[in-house]
């Protein structure tokens, strides 16, 4: 959720044409100044996937990561996110279309909505959260070299859609984000701003969830990482810790190294829950002091 500076570039064979073009510059600059007058049309920092601009090894990074991940993820993964995986059609054959009758977002649009927007880069936060708000999930469409594989310093294709969206396919997930992203477009506190940072990053990132008396994965950083998914689950430096929300948005988080704390689930019942309590004492924060509550 952070800056992109549109500087960084990836090494390798990476297309950052598909991004570096005027109508990704563009949706960069567009994104950048999102909420100040005269920008407020969120749908000014999609841009298009240009699918033809994927080369013969950009399909086979996302074979050999799939491939990689998938095996483990079948005994390891959620529920709810193996059946949402299998609801938009994610295949290993190549990287999913955004658009047209087999995209993802054809069968997501008839699950729950959601959509997976193509955007050039990282958005300020408020104009991811101001996506999500509308049921938008901003999607990179580049996606890492070879010889990048095991780690990408950015979000790429593979974490955005192999690790984020087969949960938009689940209708309660699917209203926990969209609340999020709607408490989270409400407030300009620099308190509830970082709570809310850190539940993003302890659920929608590094969540785990009990399922049929076992610990499984559902965030997003787990599920399309090797090392953090494995370590998250088979490592016994990792403290594992029941699932509150005070607690939660009270935890700081480092992004440079493997997680020593994560948070289990419940239900995604409970997430949801949570997230609806939170977004309601957000608005009567923000109510006028006599107002009706």
């Amino acid at each position: 959720m952070g800056q992109h500076d549109g500087k960084q570039k990836f090494p390798g064979t990476l297309n950052s044409s598909m991004i570096d073009g005027p109508e990704g510059i563009a949706a960069q600059e567009y994104a950048n100044s999102y909420g100040s007058p005269g920008f407020d049309d969120i749908t000014r920092v999609y841009v298009t996937q240009r699918y033809e601009g994927y080369s013969a090894e950009n399909q086979e990074s996302w074979r050999t990561l799939y491939d990689r991940q998938m095996s483990y993820l079948e005994a390891s993964a959620s529920d709810v996110y193996l059946t949402g995986a299998r609801s938009i059609r994610l295949v290993r054959d190549h990287i999913p279309y955004l658009e047209g009758p087999q995209s993802i977002n054809n069968y997501l649009k008839q699950l729950t909505g959601w959509q997976s927007r193509a955007v050039p880069g990282y958005l300020p936060a408020k104009t991811f959260f101001a996506c999500l708000a509308r049921r938008d999930f901003p999607t990179t469409v580049v996606i890492r070299p070879k010889e990048s594989l095991d780690y990408l310093p950015e979000p790429d294709v593979f974490h955005d859609i192999f690790g984020h969206v087969p949960l938009h396919a689940d209708p309660t997930f699917a209203d926990f984000l969209q609340t999020y992203g709607l408490a989270a477009s409400t407030t300009n506190d620099p308190f509830h701003i970082e709570r809310l940072a850190r539940l993003f990053w302890f659920t929608v990132e590094f969540g785990l969830i009990r399922e049929s008396g076992r610990v499984k994965l559902y965030g997003s950083g787990l599920i399309s990482s090797p090392g953090e998914s494995r370590h998250a689950l088979e490592s016994s430096e990792v403290d594992r810790r029941p699932f509150d929300l005070e607690t939660v948005c009270s935890t700081s988080f480092e992004i440079d190294h493997y997680q020593p704390i994560l948070y289990v689930l419940e239900s995604f019942d409970q997430l949801r829950d949570a997230m609806n309590s939170y977004s309601q004492r957000l608005l009567n924060e923000q109510k006028p002091v006599g107002a009706a509550r």
